[in-house]
């Protein structure tokens, strides 16, 4: 699909000296592609928030303790 966007006159030249002129749609997709895949992500952390309470975990009082100590129950993972 066709899109009319404005862009400042240097950001085009700087889109130009990263990609070429004949490659600004193919980098500005994915570059749009990206964001709204990282935009789609944080909103899905945002909606975890609050999702476990702290006496929800196996952690207890210590979570650094408890990273550590699942760490070393598995030996093919320490190291």
């Amino acid at each position: 699909m066709r899109l009319h966007i404005s862009l400042d006159d240097d950001l085009v030249q700087q889109l130009d000296a990263r990609v070429g002129s004949r490659r600004r749609s193919t980098f500005i997709g994915e570059t749009v592609r990206r964001a709204l895949e990282d935009d789609r992500r944080w909103q899905d952390i945002e909606a975890g928030l609050g999702a476990l309470s702290d006496d929800d975990g196996d952690w207890g009082a210590d979570p650094a303790a408890w990273v550590t100590e699942q760490r070393f129950q598995d030996a093919s993972r320490v190291g």
